[in-house]
């Protein structure tokens, strides 16, 4: 295997048959010591994390697949933490694409003027672009059209397959009284330009509540798997 990237807490392999292999380490996003999903650098090791991260990608992935919508996710080995992945070209430098069901976080610090804390909201989906040094800007879809990072129908698209994505995870949790605020996608697209959902999705990329408490990463994996 050929090593191309080394992330913070995934590296990537390219495999012979064309695709990739994604090693999900015990590396944690944080600071002093502390786990924090928003920060942007490694600051802890937590022993089994990239275990669970990959035990709950695989079972969103499979599911995601089943109900039609691409994804990436080709098959994983648990046994190495391992998830091998079709081939796909990111959007821009890099995009994030939330879906939010409830005012808070950011969204609720820049429109506080509109909205009360914790208002529901329509399966709102909003884009950012990845950089840290900007802190990572908001871009509307006129935007991303005029920068000719995505097309239009491709906008269209990602907004479709968050919205049911979205749905499939919001409606899991719910069945173990865990309620989805807000959730964190990456996409890609192949050869022919077709959207696909790609990266992880793990505790860490989403915001859960339980009994209007607000449960941490760590803390959502272990319930989940209960």
């Amino acid at each position: 295997m050929n090593k191309v990237y080394t992330g913070k807490t995934k590296d990537v392999f390219a495999l012979e048959n064309g695709n990739y292999l994604l090693k999900f380490k015990d590396d944690c996003t944080g600071k002093d010591g502390v786990f924090d999903p928003g920060e942007n650098s490694v600051g802890l090791q937590i022993e089994g994390v990239g275990d669970v991260n990959l035990r709950m990608s695989i079972y969103f992935f499979e599911k995601i697949n089943a109900a039609g919508i691409r994804t990436h996710f080709v098959s994983a080995d648990l046994a190495n933490t391992t998830m091998e992945v079709l081939p796909a070209k990111v959007f821009g430098k890099g995009l994030e694409v939330i879906c939010r069901y409830k005012a808070v976080g950011s969204f609720f610090r820049r429109y506080s003027d509109y909205i009360e804390e914790g208002a529901d909201l329509p399966a709102y989906v909003e884009m950012t672009f990845k950089n840290d040094e900007k802190g990572d800007p908001l871009v509307t879809k006129d935007g991303l059209i005029t920068l000719n990072v995505m097309t239009a129908e491709q906008y269209d698209d990602i907004k479709d397959m968050t919205q049911k994505i979205t749905k499939i995870v919001a409606d899991d949790l719910a069945e173990k009284g865990l309620v989805l605020y807000d959730i964190k996608f990456e996409y890609g697209y192949d050869a022919d330009g077709k959207v696909m959902l790609i990266d992880e999705i793990a505790s860490g990329n989403m915001r859960v509540y339980k009994d209007g408490q607000y449960i941490d990463p760590m803390t959502l994996s272990e319930l989940f798997f209960a």
